[in-house]
């Protein structure tokens, strides 16, 4: 994919938080857009890749979207587009960023927004758009029902060995380790291709997916069929790695379920942070153990949990290997930190799961 145009991600208040995860993925990889920048006060002045991972990908933090037009100017990356990296729980728009959503439009930018709230709705900002010509697009908004599909078991004519990527929790990483893993297989030779299931995926231009939550209900389970499908069918890939939501018994957002009867992967790969004790936004309600989440996923899908990826928050560099020695010992499966040590080894079991009869 040829990219757009230039982007600054606006994340204030959010950026290295989970409520910025849309703006960890854009600066991680995206080829719909340019990542010009990221506008978050906390950071101005700091290097993106720095404050993520620890890794310079010269993409500087800026104090606004004001003074990321000149800053991105100066860089020969002329802003064209301003990106919500803001992923709030509900995902409303926060009530200072739609001054920026503003000024934004008023500069000549176009706005891209995977939140819930729909600011192409917005009459005040859908009048402003008009008169400079550019677009608000929101990708979270629902797609017309006549082009919905209701599930027809077409999966069953899928060849590829399909993997999914699932989780102990909401914003633990999933994704990213569903990118790795696919660079990963694609460096061993194979074919792979992502099916995202998310606004960020999209945004980051995944050629195959949904956004799950925003569909109607009746239609999630043959969209994810119809995804992983239509990948098979135009790309013809050895694994298709398939990006989960949520996690089972998360209160807020139990995800998986539908991925697991629709996409009804070979194998399930579980990402978990180790460090956390309570689900993500809900103090007060423990995460359910490791091995009771990986015998419930093994018990809905009938297919095995092949490896734990970790999420190191909260864990010190030096003590990232004792926490996936740990996680083995408890549950006798490999575990990896994909962030730190690649895809490679995780890739590995997924192959010689492939070459067994």
């Amino acid at each position: 994919m040829e990219p757009e145009g230039n982007a600054v991600v606006y994340c204030e208040g959010a950026f290295g938080t989970p409520n910025g995860k849309t703006a960890h993925g854009l600066v991680r990889r995206t080829s719909r857009y340019r990542v010009a920048c990221v506008a978050d006060s906390r950071h101005a002045g700091e290097d993106a890749g720095r404050v993520l991972d620890g890794t310079a990908r010269g993409i500087p933090i800026t104090r606004d979207v004001g003074s990321a037009l000149p800053l991105a100017r100066e860089a020969g990356l002329p802003l064209t587009h301003l990106v919500i990296g803001l992923a709030p729980d509900g995902g409303r728009l926060p009530d200072a960023a739609r001054g920026a959503v503003r000024e934004a439009v008023q500069c000549g930018l176009h706005v891209d927004s995977g939140l819930h709230d729909f600011l192409s709705e917005d009459p005040e900002l859908a009048r402003l758009a008009r008169e400079r010509g550019v677009r608000i697009r929101d990708v979270r908004k629902p797609p017309e029902r006549s082009r919905l599909h209701f599930f027809c078991d077409k999966i069953r004519e899928v060849t590829s060995f399909k993997v999914a990527i699932l989780g102990t929790d909401s914003a633990v990483g999933k994704r990213t380790t569903a990118w790795v893993l696919v660079d990963a297989l694609q460096a061993a030779g194979l074919r792979a291709e992502l099916v995202g299931t998310g606004q960020t995926a999209w945004l980051q231009g995944a050629r195959f997916g949904i956004v799950l939550d925003a569909l109607v209900n009746d239609f999630v389970a043959g969209e994810i069929e119809h995804a992983v499908w239509s990948a098979w069918k135009e790309a013809h890939p050895d694994v298709i790695v398939i990006e989960g939501q949520g996690s089972l018994m998360n209160p807020a957002y139990p995800g998986g379920y539908e991925i697991l009867a629709a996409a009804r992967p070979d194998a399930v790969v579980l990402q978990h942070a180790p460090a956390r004790r309570d689900y993500d936004g809900f103090p007060g309600y423990p995460i359910h153990p490791l091995d009771r989440q990986i015998r419930a996923v093994e018990l809905i899908s009938g297919k095995p949990v092949v490896a734990v990826t970790l999420n190191h928050e909260g864990i010190g560099e030096a003590e990232i290997p004792e926490a996936c020695a740990a996680i083995t010992r408890a549950v006798s499966l490999p575990a990896f930190d994909v962030l730190v040590q690649g895809g490679a080894p995780l890739s590995d079991v997924l192959r010689a799961r492939m070459d067994r009869p």
